[in-house]
């Protein structure tokens, strides 16, 4: 069953709502350039009314080792995704909480990490369409079927892949077939406007992503 993951979530009725229609993990950004940008008193508050079940992930840019691991210890978050941040530090792997790597599929240097074998303590590698301008939530896919020939020795390698970028209920089955991911991650695609969820959006995104995994 693909893992999904609804980013972007900024307050407690969108979160109850991906919740429901079955989402297994939300994503909260802490990026202040973002128009999806939450505060750490707000996550807090949000992280209390969720079931235990669902995961719940920090979003962070540039940050350091110790700036994420005190959001994640103040609000209850559950993993942190990374973006731009020094993959090869050691101090990641210290930490009661998932980490997740983001790549931008559009920097040809991140297909050399692809073919390398991550560290033990690398729980899913996140494959995105962002840009240190805009590190997520472009609404733009990347090509996917370049990244198909890399499938086989990423499954090897032992990697978890999560697809994100420019997913909707009417591609994400394609990018489910092509790629075979561990998890798909998805934000725009369901939105009524930046920051908030259209719940119809959700369900349906959600509904075609178990639709395709089966």
């Amino acid at each position: 069953m693909t893992w999904i993951k609804l980013c972007g979530t900024t307050n407690l009725e969108d979160a109850l709502i991906s919740a429901e229609a079955g989402a297994d993990a939300l994503g909260f950004v802490f990026w202040e350039r973002s128009p999806r940008n939450i505060d750490v008193q707000t996550v807090r508050k949000i992280v209390r009314e969720l079931p235990g079940k669902i995961e719940k992930v920090g979003v962070f840019v540039q940050e350091p080792v110790e700036r994420v691991r005190q959001i994640i210890e103040e609000t209850g978050l559950t993993a942190a995704q990374l973006h731009y941040v020094n993959r090869q530090d050691e101090k990641w792997s210290v930490g009661n909480f998932k980490k997740y790597f983001v790549l931008q599929a559009e920097e040809p240097a991140e297909t050399v990490f692809l073919q390398q074998k991550p560290a033990t303590w690398v729980n899913a590698l996140f494959l995105d369409s962002g840009s240190r301008a805009k590190p997520g939530g472009t609404g733009k896919r990347f090509d996917w079927k370049k990244y198909k020939p890399l499938m086989g020795n990423m499954h090897s390698n032992g990697f978890k892949l999560v697809v994100a970028g420019g997913l909707t209920k009417d591609n994400v089955g394609e990018a489910i077939r092509i790629l075979e991911p561990w998890g798909v991650d998805v934000v725009s695609g369901v939105e009524a406007s930046p920051g908030k969820k259209d719940p119809a959006r959700v369900r349906a995104f959600v509904q075609a992503v178990r639709q395709a995994s089966k």
